[in-house]
């Protein structure tokens, strides 16, 4: 089973921003898209951002557009995410997770796609 190792997460003020980063020790997932996505309490996940495994395109959900960046080092086998102006309702667990297909052309939203996850990172924009 892959293992994938979310970090980055913490407490930050309205406005602030944090990044996040996604490795898989001992496993190369160059060749994956991969996704970010997020769960708050009592809530269900939801997507956040994904990108395809040569970098482009990359997709986002409309409550983050503008706002996040997701990218790929495929030189350090880590994914990224980038948040920006952060929001109180981005208070969360945001979650790094892999698409099993190798080399398939476009990223997806559909949390049934991605078999591989981590343990998550939380999140915390308080007002």
């Amino acid at each position: 089973q892959v293992q994938l190792v979310e970090s980055g997460g913490g407490l930050v003020q309205a406005g602030g921003s944090l990044r996040l980063s996604c490795a898989a020790p001992g496993r190369t997932f160059i060749s994956n898209n991969m996704g970010w996505f997020r769960q708050a309490p009592g809530k269900e996940r939801e997507f956040v951002a994904a990108i395809r495994w040569t970098g482009a395109p990359t997709i986002y959900a409309d409550s983050v557009k503008g706002r996040f960046t997701i990218s790929k080092d495929n030189t350090k086998n880590t994914v990224y995410l980038q948040m920006n102006s952060l929001k109180p309702e981005d208070t969360a667990v945001y979650y790094c997770a892999a698409d099993p297909r190798p080399f398939f052309g476009i990223p997806s939203s559909a949390i049934s796609n991605y078999d591989y996850w981590g343990r998550g990172t939380q999140v915390t924009v308080s007002s």
